[in-house]
């Protein structure tokens, strides 16, 4: 039986199984997401994350797609024509800029490409575009083509981990991201590496894993006015009780706004740790 999730946490996560470093198989990650929604938790996972390539096999027309494009700005519209075939929902599109050259170009093009197919009726309006922007510095170039993104009405997404450590930004890359998100107004999801609420180092691997929680309090903090050095020391703080307490006094609701989300290989885990720390309910 599903029941109604705090607002803060609707449609937080989007399931990105198939991806690294969990790669379940297609078919198995499809009926999963199918089967939980029957669940009382259901709405804390908003669509089903794959590439372009795979969309035809997903098999189930009632799947919403949050489509990873694969081939740049000239494979959007084939994007849409795949789902459209296939019956799916376009939940959202999801395009990395590549050219590291020419950063504003590439996003142009993007715009380009999204016009072109919203005019062939190809994608909604509504539909939600994010655009990645390399996970480094925010350089002259990089603030360029985020002021692209921002003048097209698109939306950001930022990349916190991956299968390597150098994958993992920095706790001041990602402030400077969000401020930089921030200030042109544009909503951001993240993806990666972020299946924990609170900012960890991984057993395994070693590797510093950015906390889910801590990037939306930092969000709200940003969005209040906190200084960037602030904001940063919110992203890596590691304890559970601070963290949680900063959270309750700081306006998450307000901050989904803008940071609307995450992509995640794991849905049980971030559900597991919203639980542990008394920020859901299991009815």
């Amino acid at each position: 039986m599903t029941t109604d999730l705090p607002p803060i946490w609707s449609g937080f996560f989007d399931d990105a199984a198939i991806f690294p470093p969990t790669e379940t198989d297609l078919a198995d990650a499809v009926a999963t997401f199918l089967a939980r929604r029957d669940e009382w938790y259901a709405d804390l996972v908003a669509s089903f994350v794959v590439t372009d390539q795979r969309v035809p096999d997903v098999a189930h027309a009632e799947v919403p797609l949050s489509i990873v494009v694969t081939g740049g700005a000239g494979a959007i519209a084939g994007a849409c024509r795949l789902a459209a075939r296939a019956g799916n929902e376009v939940a959202g599109l999801e395009i990395a800029l590549r050219d590291l050259d020419d950063l504003p170009g590439n996003a142009r093009r993007v715009v380009a490409a999204v016009d072109a197919a919203r005019g062939e009726g190809l994608l909604e309006d509504a539909t939600p575009v994010f655009v990645e922007l390399p996970a480094a510095d925010v350089t002259h170039s990089w603030q360029a083509a985020a002021d692209e993104v921002a003048a097209a009405e698109l939306r950001l997404k930022f990349r916190t981990g991956g299968v390597d450590a150098h994958l993992f930004p920095s706790a001041d890359q990602l402030s400077s991201w969000i401020d930089a998100a921030l200030d042109r107004e544009l909503p951001f999801k993240c993806t990666a590496g972020l299946h924990s609420a609170i900012r960890h180092r991984d057993d395994a691997t070693g590797f510093e894993h950015h906390g889910f929680l801590n990037v939306l309090a930092a969000t709200a903090a940003a969005y209040e006015g906190t200084s960037g050095t602030e904001v940063t020391q919110m992203l890596c703080a590691t304890d559970a009780p601070q963290v949680v307490a900063l959270a309750t006094d700081l306006d998450l609701a307000r901050a989904r706004r803008w940071f609307t989300g995450v992509g995640s290989c794991s849905i049980s885990e971030p559900l597991d740790d919203l639980l542990a720390l008394g920020l859901l309910e299991r009815p």
